[in-house]
């Protein structure tokens, strides 16, 4: 049954819950690593992410919201078993960026308060753990999400304004590249929307209730929101990292973005860094447990009644395999890429499915979603082809 939501927490709790889901460890290596490659040319691959992101994501949210049904059940109904493949990729997907996140939550309390980061690590697991045991997690979640991400922005402002970048040039060759890099599109995209990223904010909605075709206008600013909070993010620790790389320094190659913070603003900048990265990877493991255990719930009546616990379990089980195999910075730029391999095929299934009636009845998907949709597809599809073709040679 549609419904209409009167009060706009779900909303922003949705799109806080997708952007800081996205605002991990990952992102903020990746970011400072293709700032530090590009210079300023890669402002203009941030503008084009953000273009494909919305692409992909106002499909997305829109879909579910119409069927009133998550992504995998979406996916088995149009073809069965579909669902199953799609989840499977998913999780995977889940679980080793979320091995990266609880690795990122030692790291920051390493930093601030000097304990070893494994430690940090089970102790940030243990916040986490206790925010889905708590009576109302969803909403306890949503709060969670939202207050660290304006935290995040806070942080980030700080050291773009002790960095100094240079504005102008960043926002010419954002517009006017000089060089284009495909991989660096293609990790940025997938590490905002790929993999479960993209379905975070939407099955939030849905289990809030907010589904249906009267809310459509909603879910649009919901998904509109939650690219732009992400994207207000990367672009300022664009800033930050293109203004000390333009004073001459070097960023340490074991943590990139610490060093900026601390070549930026001294050691209160390192423990600022400390803070945000803690905060960033602590929403991520939230983000990627609830959303990767989403994609398994509806498999049985079981999952479903147990799915808090499954939650727990996922975040265990990523905490167990940090302490086992620990987390070298190459693997949280390529679990970005592979999520933009995954990409193209979710949205995809999405996109097929919306066009059958049995699924969404008499609703008609706006043409331009839907070329924009086809869009994004194809060009994360080429780019996936090229990257694998350049990583052969």
């Amino acid at each position: 049954m549609s419904t209409k939501p009167t009060t706009t927490t779900p909303l922003l709790g949705a799109a806080f819950l997708m952007a800081t889901s996205a605002v991990g460890p990952g992102f903020l290596t990746q970011t400072t690593v293709f700032t530090q490659q590009l210079l300023a040319n890669f402002g203009f691959v941030i503008l084009l992410s953000i273009l494909l992101d919305l692409g992909a994501q106002l499909n997305i949210w829109r879909i579910i919201a119409i069927t009133e049904k998550r992504a995998q059940d979406i996916a088995n109904d149009l073809f069965f078993g579909l669902g199953y493949v799609l989840s499977a990729l998913i999780v995977i997907g889940g679980l080793a960026f979320n091995i990266g996140n609880v690795a990122g939550a030692g790291l920051g309390i390493e930093v601030v308060t000097g304990l070893e980061v494994k430690i940090g690590a089970v102790l940030s697991a243990g916040i986490a753990v206790g925010l889905f045991l708590l009576p109302e997690a969803g909403k306890a979640m949503d709060a969670f999400a939202r207050y660290l991400g304006l935290l995040m922005l806070g942080l980030i402002g700080y050291v773009v304004f002790s960095a100094q970048p240079p504005v102008g040039q960043a926002l010419h060759r954002s517009l006017f590249p000089q060089t284009f890099d495909a991989i660096a599109t293609i990790t940025l995209v997938g590490g905002t929307v790929g993999g479960y990223i993209t379905f975070a904010g939407g099955h939030r909605l849905l289990e809030a209730g907010v589904k249906g075709a009267a809310v459509l206008p909603q879910v649009n600013r919901s998904a509109t929101t939650g690219i732009l909070v992400t994207s207000v993010i990367r672009y300022c620790l664009f800033l930050a990292v293109l203004g000390v790389v333009a004073q001459g320094f070097l960023l340490s190659k074991d943590n990139p973005p610490a060093s900026v913070f601390q070549l930026a603003a001294g050691a209160a900048g390192y423990r600022l860094f400390g803070v945000l990265m803690w905060s960033a990877a602590i929403t991520s493991v939230v983000g990627s447990a609830y959303t990767s255990v989403s994609f398994l719930r509806t498999f049985h009546p079981a999952l479903e009644r147990n799915h808090r616990y499954l939650t727990i379990a996922f975040i265990v089980v990523s905490t167990l395999v940090f302490l086992a195999v620990g987390r070298p910075v190459q693997i949280l730029v390529w679990v970005g890429t592979l999520n933009g391999f995954i990409l193209p095929i979710a949205l995809a299934v999405m996109l097929i499915a919306v066009r059958q009636s049995r699924l969404v009845g008499t609703y008609k998907h706006p043409l331009w979603l839907q070329v924009a949709g086809w869009l994004v597809v194809i060009v994360m599809s080429g780019m996936a082809f090229y990257t694998l073709l350049r990583q052969a040679s």
